[in-house]
C-alpha cells in the first residue's frame, strides 16, 4: 500500500489499539490531558488523511494519537502496513496495545452489561477469544503492551502519562513491574526475572508485615548469597537488551521481577533494577504489582 502524505508532518503518532474492555477510551482521555490530538475510532485507511492534515496546522497539532478498534475492515493488514509506510517517512508513529486477561474482560462486560463487538448471537467468551485471534498479529507488532487486568482507570492513566508524557524522545524508557508468580505473570513482560531462589522475607517474623520498600527488607534481600551478584550480572544484561532495543528502534521496555507473593524479593530487587536503569539514562516508571493483596 502506498501512502501519499504532503504539507509539514507532526513529528509523532500513537495509535492506540488493543482488546475491547482494556481501556482504550481510558488511554486516549490520558493522552488528551497531555495535550495530544485524539481522533477516535478511525478506520486504519483513513490514518494517513489524518495525519496529512495535521501537518497542514505547521505545528499547531505537533502530535496525534489515533484510537482504532477490531472493527474497521481489513483492521489487522491495514494498521501494520499503514504504520510501516509512516515509519518510512520518517514519522515517529508507535503503536500502544492495551491487554487484559478473560476474566477481567468478562468482568467489565458484564459490569456495564453491553455485549462484545464480536460476539453475535454467541457467548461472551467467544467474542473474546474472537477479537484475540484477529488481533493477535497488530498485538505482536506493538511498540509498548500495557496490561490493564488489575489497572483501575487511575493507575492506567498513570502509566499512560508515565510514558508518553513530556521527556527526551531519544530515551529509552522502561517500566518495572514487581509481581508475584501466585497472582500470575504479567502478559505485557518483555523480560522476566525470577527471585525465588533469594530466602524469603516473609518467615522473618519482623519483616513479615513490611515489603521491600522498607529499608529493613531491603537490607535483608540484598544481603542474601547471590542477590548482588544477580544484580551486577543481569545489570550487564539489560545494558545490551537496552542498547540493542535502541538500534531497532524499540523504545520501550517491561521488566517483570517476580517472587512468590509479590511483596518482599521481588520489590526490592525491582527497585534496584530501576535504579540501574536510571544510571544508564533510561527514563523508568515502577509499579508494585502486587503488593497488598495478600
Amino acid at each position: 500500500m502506498t501512502v501519499e502524505l504532503g504539507g509539514d508532518l507532526p513529528p509523532e503518532v500513537v495509535v492506540v489499539t488493543g482488546m475491547s474492555g482494556a481501556g482504550r477510551s481510558t488511554a486516549a482521555r490520558a493522552l488528551e490531558d497531555l495535550d495530544w490530538f485524539v481522533v477516535d475510532n478511525l478506520p486504519p485507511g483513513l490514518l494517513p488523511t489524518m495525519i496529512e492534515l495535521a501537518g497542514r496546522t505547521h505545528g499547531a497539532v505537533p502530535r496525534v494519537a489515533v484510537v482504532v478498534d477490531v472493527r474497521s475492515l481489513a483492521f489487522t493488514e491495514d494498521l501494520l502496513s499503514t504504520v510501516e509506510e509512516l515509519r518510512k517517512r520518517d514519522i515517529v508513529a508507535r503503536v500502544l496495545y492495551l491487554e487484559a486477561g478473560d476474566e477481567a474482560l468478562v468482568r467489565r462486560f458484564e459490569g456495564v452489561r453491553r455485549p462484545h463487538p464480536l460476539q453475535g448471537d454467541g457467548r461472551l467468551t467467544e467474542g473474546i477469544a474472537r477479537e484475540r485471534e484477529t488481533l493477535r498479529a497488530v498485538r505482536g507488532e506493538a511498540d509498548l503492551v500495557i496490561d490493564t487486568s488489575q489497572l483501575n482507570v487511575h493507575q492506567l492513566k498513570a502509566r499512560v502519562i508515565g510514558f508518553f508524557g513530556e521527556s527526551d524522545e531519544s530515551r529509552p524508557r522502561a517500566n518495572v513491574v514487581s509481581f508475584g508468580f501466585k497472582h500470575g505473570l504479567p502478559v505485557d513482560a518483555d523480560l522476566v526475572l525470577d527471585c525465588r531462589f533469594l530466602p524469603n522475607p516473609h518467615w522473618v517474623p519482623e519483616l513479615r508485615a513490611l515489603n521491600g520498600r522498607d529499608e529493613p527488607v531491603r537490607d535483608y534481600v540484598l544481603s542474601q548469597d547471590g542477590a548482588k551478584d544477580m544484580l551486577e550480572a543481569y545489570g550487564e544484561v539489560l545494558k545490551l537488551t537496552t542498547a540493542g532495543y535502541q538500534r531497532e528502534g524499540k523504545h520501550y521496555m517491561t521488566l517483570a521481577v517476580g517472587c512468590t507473593g509479590g511483596k518482599h524479593r521481588s520489590v526490592a530487587m525491582a527497585e534496584q533494577f530501576a535504579g540501574r536503569l536510571r544510571d544508564q539514562g533510561v527514563e523508568v516508571n515502577v509499579v508494585h504489582r502486587d503488593v497488598g493483596r495478600e
